[in-house]
């Protein structure tokens, strides 16, 4: 399968290139330049340019959208809001048929849900709340409806809620301290996490119950606040990985090296 990756060279991207890459051939995007261990197809392309969109997904058989901003508001908007426009109207003009979205969980399940409720679930009513992150990407999801209603487009979207490696916990925006008080145990090695995106590109299509499919992408926890049983089902997706050191609040010092992402 020809797979379009855009923002493939942020946090997401190398272990979606790593899960891919032995079965699929891959043209990677990004504002950014790949590591040079990359070995590959790239193209330098912003998720906004309509025009560069629809040119690189010529030939292709499947997008993977992992590109977002999130602290500007215009920004945030051109990319997470205005940039699956130009996912969904390249998926069109090409006849792509399956475009694998990308976002955080409070796009669905904002504070109003988070807050309060248990087994939370991929098909409820969205409740993004008012934070610039959650609504830009909600409202890019709403482009994705439109276009998946009108032409027949599978859209899967995938939301995550944290990402860590499961070699070492104690990375840079969270201190050990922080993690042994408050770091949420909802969280997902970054391998598990490339791996959901190879899950969603190669799932057979009668499995779908919609054109419209939204999946959790978290380990399946003893507290039940988050059900990916659909994920588990559908797509197949075993994560290696439960991190249950951090559920343990346990403090994490870990020596070990990460192993290349690509």
């Amino acid at each position: 399968m020809k797979i379009l990756i855009l923002g493939g060279t942020g946090m997401l991207g190398p272990w979606v290139v790593k899960a891919l890459k032995d079965k699929h051939q891959i043209l990677l995007t990004d504002i950014k330049e790949p590591p040079k261990q990359y070995q590959g197809d790239f193209l330098k392309l912003s998720v906004d340019d309509l025009d560069g969109v629809i040119k690189a997904a010529e030939g292709m058989d499947c997008i993977v959208n992992l590109a977002v901003l999130r602290h500007d508001r215009k920004l945030a908007f051109d990319v997470s809001t205005k940039g699956n426009y130009s996912i969904m109207e390249a998926a069109k003009q090409n006849n792509i048929k399956r475009v694998i979205n990308t976002g955080p969980h409070f796009q669905l399940v904002g504070p109003s849900y988070e807050e309060w409720d248990h087994n939370l679930n991929p098909d409820m009513p969205a409740q993004p709340g008012t934070r610039l992150y959650a609504i830009s990407k909600y409202l890019g999801q709403e482009i994705c409806k439109k276009y998946s209603d009108q032409y027949g487009i599978k859209v899967l979207t995938l939301l995550y809620y944290n990402m860590r490696h499961h070699l070492d916990l104690t990375t840079p925006d969270f201190e050990p301290a922080e993690m042994s008080t408050d770091m949420t145990p909802f969280t997902t090695s970054w391998i598990d996490c490339g791996e959901a995106i190879r899950c969603a590109v190669e799932v057979a299509e009668d499995k779908l119950a919609s054109n419209l499919e939204t999946f959790f992408i978290t380990p399946n926890l003893p507290h039940k606040k988050f059900n990916s049983e659909k994920t588990y089902n559908i797509l197949g997706w075993k994560p290696r990985y439960s991190l249950e050191r951090l559920w343990n609040k346990e403090i994490i010092k870990s020596n070990n090296h990460l192993e290349d992402s690509y």
